[in-house]
């Protein structure tokens, strides 16, 4: 019997969804990218979740890639579809109105680096191999590697991870600024949990206009940014969360957000 592809559980308003594949090394196939685009589909539609973590089970890998057995007998136009699939995955991830944490427990490559580079925050164990090996296949990355890699990394780390295909350690990720934070790997559920309930307890509405302001506005002229962020701000003055927020600095007391 063939085992649920993505898990997902709930800790208060916090997410967990996990691929299930250690035994493939938590590689995408075809119904684990389904599986993962449902789940994040829900986690957007479901006002009681806040916070979105994304792992591997096991203990070996993140993600390790793209089902190469699967991909191995793919023609073009079935290839095709694959990458759209994979990126439509990637951008749900990323346009996601709640902050994603990638918690990166081992191995991220191929796929499962475009996987990472997708979320909103990158914690990696000082254990973590990342890379676009996709070069020694014949291929290019195809879930938005390159692109995603050249806005993180600039272009001569990009050239070089797709060019040479082979992994980094994650220390090595974190001076290219692919991840935001490494820890050791038996700290990184403690940290991953930290910066979960931090931004559960954050203000729902202010953590959405940020990341549309990033996300979105980002990919503007700057000078459309700045409007789409100042659009932003002065809908955070009709919120019931800023008049908390502020009550609550001025009478030096932790605030209570709900999101409205």
């Amino acid at each position: 019997m063939d085992q649920t592809p993505v898990l997902t559980t709930d800790s208060g308003a916090i997410r967990q969804i996990t691929v299930n594949r250690p035994d493939k090394l938590n590689a995408l196939n075809a119904a684990t990218i389904a599986a993962l685009t449902q789940a994040f589909q829900a986690a957007e539609a479901d006002p009681a979740v806040r916070v979105v973590v994304l792992t591997g089970a096991g203990a070996k890998a993140f993600v390790a890639g793209a089902d190469i057995g699967e991909m191995a007998d793919m023609g073009a136009m079935a290839g095709r579809d694959f990458g759209l699939r994979g990126q439509l995955l990637m951008r749900t991830i990323e346009t996601l109105t709640k902050p994603v944490i990638a918690r990166v427990n081992g191995f991220a490559l191929g796929g499962g680096l475009e996987l990472a580079m997708a979320c909103h925050l990158r914690i990696a164990a000082d254990t973590a191999k990342v890379g676009q090996p996709e070069i020694n296949l014949g291929l290019i990355p195809g879930f938005g590697g390159t692109q995603r890699l050249l806005r993180l990394a600039g272009r001569a780390a990009t050239l070089e991870l797709c060019l040479l295909g082979a992994p980094i350690s994650a220390a090595r990720a974190l001076e290219l600024g692919i991840v935001n934070e490494v820890v050791t790997a038996d700290a990184l559920d403690a940290r991953v949990q930290a910066l979960a309930v931090q931004l559960a307890n954050a203000a729902p509405l202010a953590l959405r206009a940020i990341l549309e302001s990033v996300i979105h506005g980002g990919e503007c002229a700057l000078s459309e940014g700045l409007q789409f962020e100042g659009a932003q701000f002065g809908l955070m003055f009709a919120t019931q969360d800023m008049r908390e927020g502020t009550a609550a600095f001025v009478g030096k007391r932790k605030p209570s957000f709900s999101g409205r």
